[in-house]
């Protein structure tokens, strides 16, 4: 099924609304896959150790708080986005996104593992960035996008390799992710992204550093 992203509400009381119900959704509710099968599936589960399982469950617990962050990210960016066309794109992605928050909670229940008791604050936090970011112009907002996508793909091929050996559904999961986050990238980037200046990349950066660290513990 090929699901486009709803459309994003004139009124600003009905986008408000629509942001609450869509952040209960991604804080407490169960996501729903919108399109496309979870990598995972055409791979068996295979019995990993107490250490393997307890690895794998803390690292897909960074990633699933990460995909916390890039629902928020992105639909704080879209309601702040100046051009319908940028708006599509950035909903268009948070879709996809959305896919990936499904994958990694689905996997997170397979391994015994629980959520980020932080994933509130994430949210909070990265719903706040993506409006800044919107406002300041949809050139830097693209930019932002450009830059998140990048730091997570190096993210992910960290964790890829960290992975237990044994744990194929966890791998497939994070690959395709990968995958996705190289392709919004490069939409964004074609869509007349700006270069954001070292001072806010190094930022970034420390701020992904800091909920890596306080997800994979707690």
């Amino acid at each position: 099924m090929n699901q486009s992203a709803p459309a994003t509400p004139a009124c600003p009381i009905d986008r408000a609304i629509v942001q609450f119900d869509s952040a209960l959704r991604t804080l407490f509710g169960k996501p729903q896959v919108t399109e496309r099968d979870n990598p995972a599936k055409t791979f068996p589960e295979i019995e990993l150790n107490a250490e393997e399982r307890q690895r794998a469950g803390r690292l897909m617990r960074v990633n699933h708080a990460g995909e916390v962050c890039a629902q928020a990210l992105y639909q704080g960016q879209a309601l702040t986005a100046r051009d319908a066309d940028v708006r599509a794109k950035l909903e268009r992605s948070a879709l996809e996104e959305n896919d990936h928050l499904a994958w990694c909670d689905e996997r997170l229940r397979e391994l015994d593992s629980r959520k980020s008791l932080f994933n509130p604050l994430w949210y909070g936090g990265s719903l706040t960035l993506g409006a800044i970011a919107g406002l300041s112009g949809d050139q830097w907002s693209l930019g932002f996008v450009v830059e998140t996508e990048r730091q997570v793909e190096d993210h992910l091929a960290a964790h890829i390799d960290r992975l237990p050996i044994a744990d194929q559904r966890s791998r497939a999961i994070l690959e395709q992710m990968k995958r996705d986050e190289i392709h919004h990238a490069n939409v964004a980037r074609d869509a007349g992204a700006a270069e954001l200046p070292a001072p806010v990349k190094w930022a970034m950066k420390a701020v992904s550093k800091l909920m890596t660290r306080g997800a994979y513990w707690v």
